[in-house]
């Protein structure tokens, strides 16, 4: 595992989601109930910004919703939740030391993401 910064823990709003540009990929790190997740910010549907939509719970799942259409993604696994996305997107390992936030971009995306608390 190779868990690298990404930001600090009060950049992300309480249930909210900050974009993080990264030199391989760029990352929606997501703040809900009290726990962190790291996604792709990239909605395998319409190919636009997840950080663009809202985070919520849908049929009982933390989510963030594709603004553009509104697919939602499971925040734990990716997996989209309705239609019209039928593909998940990468989730990556999240840690929480303090005040900062770290993501392991090396994971091979597929795994469900560890959401620190």
């Amino acid at each position: 595992m190779a868990f690298e910064r990404v930001c600090a823990l009060s950049d992300i709003k309480e249930t909210g989601s900050l974009r993080v540009e990264l030199a391989d990929i760029d990352i929606a790190v997501v703040r809900f109930e009290g726990a962190v997740y790291a996604l792709e910010d990239r909605c395998s549907h319409a190919d636009v910004p997840l950080t663009d939509g809202d985070v919520e719970t849908f049929d009982g799942a933390p989510t963030i919703e594709c603004f553009l259409h509104g697919s939602c993604f499971d925040l734990r696994t990716g997996e989209p939740t309705n239609l019209p996305a039928t593909e998940p997107v990468p989730v990556y390992p999240v840690r929480v030391e303090g005040e900062d936030v770290y993501v392991d971009t090396e994971a091979d995306g597929t795994l469900p993401a560890a959401a620190a608390n």
